[in-house]
C-alpha cells in the first residue's frame, strides 16, 4: 500500500470542503472494495476523507411513494429496515445477499454505486427501480448514472449523498452467485414502476444495463411467458472461468422470467 494522508469528515459539507485541492483524494465509505485495491497498489490515492462520522449521509426515509436511503448505510441497515421492507421488499432482498455479513455491516449504497463494480447488486436496484442518485452538486437519474465498467457520471470531487427509489407496484430480484466471493453471475432485476416496466442486468459485461425488448413485452402483459421468447445476444456480453457469453445470455432470460414470476 503506497502513503496517503487520512481526513475524518464530520458531515458531507465537510467532506466536499476536505477534498478540494487533493488532485488525488478519494472518498472512503465502508471501503470493501477500494482498500483491497490499495493493499494491491491497483489504487493509490494521496488523501482518503473518512465518511464514517458523517451523519447526515445514514439513515432511511419513506413517504410512501419514494423510499429513499443515505449513502452511508449499509447492506445490512436496508436489508433490516422495516420501512424497506414495506415499501420495496426486492430492495432489502437483495442488500441481504450482497456478500458475506461481515460486507453487509460495513459496506454502504453509496460505496458501491460509486464504486460500479459490474457484478454487483446495487447497479440493478437502481437502474431496474429507477432510482435516482442525489449528489453534492444534483440529481442524476439512473439512466444517465452508469457509463460501464467501473465509470460512473460522478465528477471528480463529487459526493453521493442519497439515493431515492420510487415504490414500484411490483419488483423482484434474483440471482445466480459466484458461490465465492457471492457478486452476481448473472442477476436480474424486474419491475413494474410508475414510469413503466424496467427490466435491469448486472453481471454480464461492462456494466449493469436495460433489456428493453423484455420491457416492451412486459408492458403489454406483466407474466413470465410474456418473455420466454426474448433473447439476450451474447455479443457483447463477458467470458470467463464462471462462465460462457452464451451461458450467462442464456441466465439472463432464465432469472428474468423468474422474477417476473416471483413479482407477480
Amino acid at each position: 500500500m503506497h502513503p496517503f494522508e487520512l481526513h475524518k469528515a464530520a458531515s458531507a459539507g465537510d467532506a466536499a470542503a476536505l477534498i478540494v485541492g487533493k488532485a488525488d483524494g478519494k472518498y472512503l465509505a465502508g471501503g470493501q472494495s477500494l482498500i483491497a485495491a490499495m493493499k494491491l497498489r491497483l489504487n493509490a490515492p494521496s488523501d482518503l476523507i473518512d465518511l464514517a462520522a458523517a451523519s447526515d449521509l445514514k439513515g432511511i426515509k419513506s413517504d410512501g411513494k419514494t423510499v429513499t436511503i443515505g449513502a452511508m448505510t449499509t447492506h445490512a441497515d436496508v436489508a433490516a429496515s422495516a420501512d424497506v421492507q414495506k415499501a420495496i421488499p426486492a430492495l432489502a432482498a437483495l442488500a441481504g445477499d450482497i456478500g458475506d455479513r461481515q460486507i453487509r455491516n460495513v459496506g454502504t449504497i453509496g460505496g458501491a454505486l460509486a464504486n460500479n463494480d459490474p457484478a454487483a447488486d446495487y447497479p440493478a436496484a437502481v437502474l431496474g427501480l429507477g432510482a435516482t442518485v442525489h449528489t453534492n452538486k444534483r440529481a442524476i437519474h439512473a439512466d444517465e448514472f452508469f457509463r460501464g465498467m467501473y465509470e460512473t457520471a460522478l465528477e471528480s470531487g463529487e459526493l453521493i449523498t442519497a439515493v431515492s427509489f420510487p415504490v414500484p407496484q411490483r419488483a423482484a430480484y434474483l440471482k445466480f452467485k459466484n458461490p465465492a466471493s457471492r457478486f452476481a453471475i448473472i442477476g436480474v432485476l424486474a419491475a413494474q414502476t410508475p414510469a413503466g416496466a424496467r427490466v435491469a442486468v448486472t453481471g454480464g459485461g461492462s456494466g449493469v444495463f436495460r433489456v428493453a425488448d423484455m420491457e416492451r413485452a412486459l408492458a403489454a402483459n406483466w407474466s413470465a411467458a410474456a418473455i420466454t421468447h426474448v433473447k439476450v445476444p451474447a455479443s457483447g456480453l463477458s467470458s470467463d472461468l464462471h462462465g460462457s457469453a452464451e451461458y450467462r445470455a442464456h441466465l439472463v432470460g432464465v432469472l428474468a422470467q423468474r422474477a417476473v414470476a416471483a413479482a407477480a
